[in-house]
């Protein structure tokens, strides 16, 4: 679905130097090879300025490597004319909701990509309803986006891209403006979205338990590829995550915190119910 072949992307940094305005070349990312899978659900981590980002501004061709290359089901991202169906197969959806959405009324702002790209005015209508539903929002399609909440808004976001139809949809930092149960829905969309309909997933976030259930995970550190594994593997080496400037999820950090106190715990405990299952266990022994 998607593979990069030692990208790199260099861009002109400003700063000032006692008072002398200098420039110089920054590498925001470094030979970076990441191969994803059709139908993969895959989360990007890393501290800021790691380059994951910028990575996923790649994947939709808004920014194209200084060298080497990145494909997206076979298209050079860095071929112009392939750019409009590149963004069609890869849609993005940012981290302020109010960014993306450009009318006045729901179903009018989830139409807009489909009647840039020509679709039949029929084809449309079954394209916005189809994705008000699957982001459950269809009861909202005559509504003011303005005056819904800050999860509804990035679920309307997602219906504006599914409306394009893409095989992977790139979410960069999609809750990081919203409350707990924002974060709750959004996250729960992308995961059905995942699992029913099919389409790739790539997530950029800064809450290690929404990545918990992904398929894989992908740390970047200073532009590179640092590990990558499943949550289990990854959040399973707590220090280590730590030292790239991460937390791990809050049900791994305790069981670290009591393995250390010398309690037989598992190593990669990610959930509540995991957790209480080991606890029943040792329980059972006593």
């Amino acid at each position: 679905m998607i593979r990069s072949e030692k990208i790199n992307y260099d861009y002109i940094r400003e700063f000032e130097d006692n008072g002398v305005k200098k420039e110089e070349r920054f590498s925001a990312l470094k030979d970076v090879d990441i191969n994803i899978k059709t139908g993969e659900f895959v989360a990007i981590l890393g501290r800021n300025g790691s380059g994951k980002s910028t990575f996923a501004k790649h994947i939709n061709a808004l920014l194209t490597p200084t060298s080497g290359t990145l494909w997206v089901k076979g298209m050079d991202t860095k071929d112009e004319e392939l750019i409009w169906d590149i963004r069609q197969r890869a849609g993005m959806v940012f981290q302020n909701p109010d960014n993306q959405i450009v009318a006045t009324i729901v179903e009018e702002d989830v139409a807009f990509g489909p009647e840039n790209m020509g679709i039949a005015s029929d084809e449309i209508r079954l394209r916005v309803d189809s994705a008000l539903s699957t982001v459950s929002m269809e009861d909202f399609k005559r509504d003011t986006p303005s005056k819904l909440s800050g999860g509804q808004k990035q679920r309307i976001a997602i219906a504006g891209v599914l409306a394009m139809k893409p095989d992977c949809i790139v979410l960069d930092e999609p809750t990081a403006m919203l409350d707990p149960s924002g974060r709750k829905e959004v996250i729960e969309t992308i995961k059905r979205l995942n699992k029913e309909e099919g389409i790739t997933i790539i997530l950029i976030t800064h809450y290690m338990d929404e990545t918990v259930d992904t398929d894989r995970i992908i740390v970047m550190d200073r532009g590179k590829v640092a590990i990558t594994g499943t949550p289990k593997e990854i959040f399973s080496q707590v220090d280590m995550i730590k030292g790239f400037g991460l937390d791990v999820p809050q049900v791994t950090e305790v069981c670290n915190n009591l393995r250390k106190m010398g309690i037989d715990l598992p190593a990669d405990i990610l959930t509540v119910d995991e957790m209480v299952k080991e606890i029943c266990r040792l329980k059972s022994t006593i």
